[in-house]
């Protein structure tokens, strides 16, 4: 089995208010090189969950762990080998422009600056922004944004990778490219990527292993395709299935003889077949 890179389970913690947030649930696990989505919708706890498990909130019960240590106690050293795409994206780009954002990991690691440029150009290449280098990050459109700060998050090619929320406002054809450069990163270097999203569909196509959240509690974990067989379940989350998966899943409930599908091509050959 591959090598264990996250873990959480029975997490809590208590804010300066006294106020108690708890993520309860089945336990998630997280091995090398897994795409894994974690879905529920907005106040599900998934933002504090990520939270949690970064070290960037300190779990006041239950087990956290990543890469075998406490995030929070470790944080210096966990925090070298994961890349964080935050959802408040304009907190998380602090240069003025893209190469001065994209540039600022490797420069506080002390890379040399050829070391620094190398990195920059790669990243940029391999994201396929290397024509925003000198923009000025505060006229780029959103979907730029997001690309910027996953550029900054993996310019040191670290082994985790980490999101949140990183298809909220994007058209379908800007969250389609993300996905893609997230399969991207974990093909080329086996990157484990953590995403969380209330976009069932997108994450439908991306993730090898997803993780329902309702209330703060993981309540369901699974493939995409077994999750979303259980759809009446799903809708019991707030959360819908793909649409083609709900239409063959409905026509089957009404005596159709279709077995439940993602793919449109079979669905669309059975129900050409049938008129």
């Amino acid at each position: 089995m591959a090598k264990r890179i996250a873990y959480l389970k029975g997490a809590s913690h208590i804010f300066a208010d006294n106020t108690r947030v708890n993520i309860g649930g089945l336990e998630l696990e997280v091995h090398k090189g897994q795409k894994i989505a974690i879905l529920g919708p907005n106040g599900s706890g998934k933002t504090t969950l990520i939270l949690l498990l970064t070290g960037l909130l300190k779990s006041s019960g239950g087990h956290v762990e990543l890469f075998g240590l406490d995030p929070r106690k470790n944080f210096d050293e966990v925090k070298k080998r994961i890349g964080i795409v935050f959802q408040n994206i304009e907190a998380q780009l602090i240069a003025p422009t893209v190469k001065e954002d994209v540039s600022f990991a490797p420069r506080n690691y002390r890379l040399s600056e050829e070391e620094v440029l190398q990195r920059f150009e790669k990243i940029m290449v391999l994201i396929g922004i290397e024509n925003l280098a000198d923009k000025i990050i505060h006229y780029l459109s959103g979907g730029e944004k997001k690309k910027v700060a996953l550029a900054g998050a993996m310019v040191m090619e670290p082994p985790l990778l980490i999101l949140d929320e990183p298809f909220e406002g994007l058209d379908p054809k800007a969250r389609q490219e993300l996905a893609s450069l997230l399969e991207l990163f974990n093909d080329l270097y086996d990157t484990t990527v953590i995403l969380s999203t209330h976009d069932v569909e997108t994450a439908g196509r991306f993730a090898d292993q997803m993780y329902i959240m309702a209330e703060g509690n993981i309540i369901m974990k699974g493939k995409p395709k077994e999750l979303f067989n259980k759809i009446d379940e799903l809708k019991k989350a707030n959360l819908h299935a793909p649409g083609i998966l709900e239409l063959t899943y409905e026509l089957r409930k009404r005596g159709v003889n279709i077995t439940p599908t993602l793919d449109v091509e079979k669905a669309l050959g059975f129900l050409i077949n049938q008129t």
